[in-house]
């Protein structure tokens, strides 16, 4: 890996151990390292949104806010590019601080991107939309660390949580621990103190919230209280 901001490899925790992430796509960007500090004690990792106008119909941050953002926290940084050409940006996002990179597989050429992404030493992530099967994942779940099960259509924050995935997500998880791979799922899209809970029974164990977070008056205590929320519904 080039010397970057990212030179110094963050932990991303055990393989399949509860981790909160609040998304940045739904704090004030005009007070965005003062709100990554209030939520700091309370999350596992920080999940950014990057999207490209293209894949998904919208616009947000790219490289040099995570590098901005870097200089002012040691979280894990969650990347979740809903980009058309990913590859393209994967060496930027490591330079500035990306610890963790999640591209799509609809996108395709998603050999390529999983070896670009070890090359460049960045946690691997695959993502799918709500709408695409089990079966477009299954074959990479032994070359990745994280599935991300979309609970929403990406694009917008503040979306309802679509509770259909689920099905997918016990998919996902059945096919983990058959293969014995020690790989994250998470679920992104909706989620708050009642989605979570559902989404942990059905094996998720990364949360990304932004809304139910970023959204609330003490942004913390949310966090607080979706960490419990999981916790109490998988006693």
């Amino acid at each position: 890996m080039a010397d970057s901001a990212s030179s110094t490899l963050r932990d991303a925790g055990t393989p399949g151990m509860i981790r909160i992430a609040p998304s940045v796509l739904a704090a004030d960007f005009g007070a965005l390292a003062e709100q990554v500090g209030e939520v700091a004690a309370s999350a596992d990792w920080l999940h950014v949104d990057v999207m490209d106008g293209h894949f998904v119909p919208n616009l947000s941050l790219g490289p040099p806010v995570v590098a901005s953002l870097r200089r002012h926290t040691p979280l894990f940084f969650d990347c979740h590019l809903m980009m058309t050409d990913p590859g393209k940006y994967l060496s930027d996002f490591a330079e500035a601080g990306a610890d963790g990179c999640t591209v799509h597989v609809e996108v395709g050429h998603t050999e390529d991107l999983i070896a670009q992404m070890r090359d460049l030493e960045l946690r691997v992530g695959l993502a799918l939309n709500p709408d695409t099967p089990f079966d477009a994942v299954e074959p990479y779940l032994s070359a990745v660390d994280l599935v991300l099960c979309m609970t929403v259509f990406p694009g917008f924050g503040g979306q309802s949580f679509m509770a259909d995935v689920l099905d997918k997500v016990r998919q996902v998880r059945s096919a983990v621990r058959a293969g014995s791979w020690g790989v994250d799922i998470e679920v992104d899209g909706g989620i708050d103190a009642t989605t979570a809970p559902l989404a942990a029974i059905a094996g998720a164990n990364v949360f990304v919230a932004g809304s139910a977070i970023f959204g609330h008056e003490r942004p913390w205590e949310s966090a607080d209280e979706i960490r419990e929320s999981i916790r109490s519904s998988i006693e």
